[in-house]
């Protein structure tokens, strides 16, 4: 098994003041730990409080576990934490097999990702699917 781990900072340019940090692991509830502990350090350094930081760990987590019911075996996970001024955006994203789809908007995991961030939205292109949550930071 071929574990990348990619951690990139994107220079910002004149439309985009932003950074961007990227993390991949391989599709197993094994590997969510690699994400929550990353997700639980930006949260730190963005100066989230202790309470905000688990809330975002609890929201990527849930929306890390729609999406592995939904991919292949060998698929990968992508996580990609956009930080911007007033919010940090948070795109989990993974290929997904044929004719699969994400829970009802009404059901629990909606509700939880819901409770625990200011906005959740999906995108699909294909079988690729993203889950995107947006969090107010503080300040």
């Amino acid at each position: 098994m071929i574990v990348s781990q990619q951690i990139t900072q994107t220079p910002p340019t004149a439309s985009m003041l932003d950074d961007v940090v990227a993390v991949t692991v391989p599709a197993d509830g094994g590997w969510l730990g690699i994400l929550r502990t990353a997700t639980a350090g930006l949260a730190a350094r963005l100066g989230f409080p202790g309470d905000k930081i688990e809330d975002l760990r609890i929201a990527v987590d849930e929306a890390c576990a729609m999406l592995l019911v939904l991919t292949p075996p060998s698929g990968d996970l992508h996580c990609r934490f956009e930080i911007r001024p007033g919010e940090l955006t948070v795109g989990i994203s993974a290929e997904v097999r044929p004719n699969t789809r994400l829970p009802d908007p009404s059901s629990f995991a909606w509700r939880v990702l819901s409770g625990l961030t200011s906005h959740v939205s999906t995108t699909r292109s294909d079988d690729h699917l993203t889950i995107n949550l947006i969090i107010s930071r503080p300040g």
